[in-house]
């Protein structure tokens, strides 16, 4: 595939998603025109950076299955690329349940309003019916959705352009609607008692009398504030006392309405929704407030928690990197597609947020009112059915991938699938999680907990792109050039803070999941070496901390025992005197340093096999003693600082100099080769090549020589 169906269709599906259609607009009527635009803009730069760190990884080598959990597990090291990567899973897999839980709800609330199973009564209010019936059908829906992944996966991937229609079907009805705002704004009306915004849901006419044949009747919202129908009834004070009218909803973009809806209207769970510039009396609460048809806020409402809920509209920016394999020029198609699909969603989302506030009042968030009248409300439901299909299809092949590293054990028998590779099992444990994020039922609780597992795997794609970029490692050669290590930092930052921001005990959680998984993969997980950065980063700072020790001797009070242990070993290469190291670890205490030593004698083409077992006895011993250190038989340096390369002169025996190479570098199976199996080098002298044998060089089998290139006329570096 190409960039443009590979990559860029694939993000867009990906990051235009619920949130966008169900959330924006109220988070515009709460916010604000400009602290919803400064919401968006800081979601929409922590996934750029994001993605302009995951392009420079994604283009340094081949991507396979795992997408984001590969990048970061070569890049970070298997024990964060096992933490971040479940972390990762657990996120794309609430994302199941949120766009599942989306799903129900527009069918619930504007398609088949008359389809609840559980009705509010006075033991089970409202906002309860409503998330048990969020449950009923949400398990249901990812019963349906497993079964067509675990059936047709192909079909999935066909139908994700439809999905895709559908969702660009959408917006455009969308904008259309705000379009027409301008000349014709929409019959939407809003029923007002004094300046309290009223629910129309048990009653249809916005007045307290009713004429009829030149009879006067009191109306149903008569009923609700009163205690009988009758016109001397006892009534709600607030009721008494101000007028019932009714407002356009959605004045349109010519209104001017834009001035109102600047600034924020933030408040606790169960503040009544007021027009403050609507003239009215105050009064106080009555015994009939308990039932009165007042529009509350279902939730406490800051703007912090707004940032936790709209950050999952900008996720799936790694829906393109996830199908590397599958892409015609994966290094060139990443980068283009995913930086597109970032632009273009942000210009939609910010110029979305512009719209909403300019052409309606605050209090109403449903974008349906606009594209409703163009016939496009169920296309919403297609949106959001196929992103949960895209979740249940992705999340399952990531753990797969994970499971096939073998880096968590338990975790093993989840690489296993059906004869073509599908991962059966875990689909039905991505199902199995994803019903819990269906039993908490609730869309604006759900999406920070997917937040905090997105960010916390971005920030390390930023944090892996930077510590790369940062070691300068040989092997850091991306074909993407338009990346820093600073952007990275920023964008890590970014992510950090807005794990905080959003729910700082959510961000905490997240945290420590990651952390039980961490240390879990360090001490039970398969040993992994891919040459990650960690460990790079880590040979840098033992560089530099002894570079800095040897500045001068150690002031007394930093003095510790540092003991050179040399011991004795019989005719098997067993040690002989092991209690030598419990003595050791007694006079050190735990601190200092420890080097535990052997001499064989010989020369090393005799005795290397020797040193070796040796080595290992006498690293047996020492874990048996519990003695923590270095050992060494025949070697040079300290622990992981050993020499790699030898630098000499070049050896001068006539008037030409010589360049040394060895036939065939490397081998296919990137196996090293051994001194004994080297039988032919390529000598270079005078631009003429020429053969010699191994024997013509025995001298540099004492500096243990496989690779040999040339500095200059002058010198030879060569390497093992």
């Amino acid at each position: 595939m190409g960039t443009f169906i590979g990559v860029y269709l694939p993000c867009m599906q990906n990051i235009l998603g619920v949130i966008l259609f169900l959330r924006l607009t109220w988070i515009v009527g709460t916010a604000g025109i400009l602290q919803s635009f400064a919401i968006v803009f800081m979601c929409c730069a922590c996934t750029m950076l994001t993605a302009i760190s995951m392009s420079a990884i994604a283009t340094n080598g081949v991507v396979p299955a795992g997408g984001s959990y590969y990048m970061i597990s070569r890049a970070l090291g298997p024990e964060f690329g096992g933490a971040v990567g479940l972390c990762f899973y657990l996120g794309t897999t609430f994302a199941g349940s949120m766009y599942i839980l989306g799903t129900i709800e527009i069918l619930l609330t504007y398609i088949v309003p008359n389809g609840t199973i559980f009705e509010a009564d006075e033991n089970v209010g409202e906002t309860e019916a409503m998330l048990n019936n969020m449950r009923v059908y949400g398990t249901c829906c990812i019963v349906l959705m497993a079964l067509v992944v675990f059936v047709g996966v192909k079909y999935v991937n066909k139908l994700a352009l439809v999905f895709l229609a559908c969702v660009i079907l959408s917006i455009m009805a969308i904008y259309a609607g705000v379009i027409k705002t301008g000349f014709d704004p929409p019959d939407f009306r809003v029923c007002l008692l004094g300046n309290r915004t009223l629910s129309r849901r048990n009653f249809d006419v916005c007045a307290k009398y009713i004429t009829e044949m030149n009879i006067t009747y009191t109306s149903k919202l008569w009923n609700l504030f009163c205690d009988s129908s009758l016109h001397n009834a006892t009534c709600d004070p607030y009721f008494d006392i101000n007028n019932v009218t009714e407002i356009q909803g959605i004045p349109g973009l010519m209104s001017g309405v834009i001035v109102d809806n600047l600034w924020s209207h933030y408040g606790p769970q169960g503040m009544l929704i007021e027009r403050k510039r609507q003239p009215s009396l105050p009064a106080a609460d009555s015994k009939f407030s308990i039932s009165m048809p007042y529009v509350a806020n279902d939730i406490a409402t800051f703007f912090t928690l707004l940032v936790g809920i709209y950050f999952p509209s900008v996720t799936g920016i790694m829906a393109g990197s996830n199908r590397s394999g599958d892409l015609k020029d994966a290094q060139k198609s990443i980068p283009t597609g995913t930086i597109m699909a970032i632009a273009t969603t942000s210009f939609i989302c910010i110029l979305l947020n512009k719209c909403m506030g300019s052409c309606k009042w605050e209090s109403c968030d449903w974008y349906t009112v606009l594209a409703l009248p163009m016939g496009y409300c169920h296309r919403f439901i297609f949106s959001t059915c196929g992103a949960g299909l895209q979740s249940l299809t992705g999340a399952p092949r990531l753990l797969q991938a994970i499971a096939r590293d073998g880096i968590v054990p338990f975790l093993q028998v989840f690489g296993h699938g059906k004869a073509n590779g599908e991962p059966t099992w875990a689909l039905l444990l991505t199902a199995a999680i994803c019903e819990i994020g269906i039993l908490i039922a609730s869309l604006d609780s759900v999406a920070p907990i997917l937040s905090m597992f997105f960010l916390m795997c971005y920030m390390f794609v930023n944090l892996a792109c930077a510590v790369q970029t940062l070691l300068r490692t040989p092997n850091w050669r991306p074909r993407f050039k338009f990346y820093h290590w600073t952007l990275s930092f920023l964008g890590m930052t970014l992510c950090l803070a807005l794990m905080f921001i959003s729910s700082w005990y959510y961000a905490l959680v997240a945290i420590l999941i990651a952390g039980c998984i961490y240390k879990y993969i360090e001490y039970r997980g398969a040993e992994k070496e891919w040459g990650d950065g960690i460990r790079g980063l880590s040979l840098n700072a033992a560089r530099y901390a002894l570079i800095k020790l040897e500045d001068g001797p150690p002031h007394t009070k930093n003095w510790r025992p540092q003991l050179l242990v040399l011991l004795d070993l019989d005719s098997e290469h067993n040690v002989k005197h092991p209690r030598l190291l419990s003595l050791t670890t007694q006079l050190k205490a735990g601190k200092g340093l420890t080097i535990v030593g052997s001499i064989l004698k010989g020369t090393y083409l005799e005795k290397r096999s020797d040193g070796k077992r040796s080595e290992q006895n006498i690293k047996a011993v020492m874990a048996a003693e519990k003695t923590k250190g270095f050992c060494h038989v025949i070697s040079a340096g300290l622990g992981g600082m050993k020499h790699n390369t030898v630098l000499m002169s070049w050896p001068h025996s006539g008037n030409s100099q010589m360049i040394l190479f060895k036939c065939g570098f490397i081998p296919d199976n990137h196996e090293r080769f051994s001194e004994g199996t080297i039988d032919v080098w390529w000598i270079v002298h005078d631009g003429g090549i020429t053969y010699a044998t191994k024997q013509v060089f025995q001298f540099w089998y004492k500096v243990r020589t496989i690779y040999c290139i040339s500095l200059n006329l002058g010198a030879i570096l060569c390497r093992h």
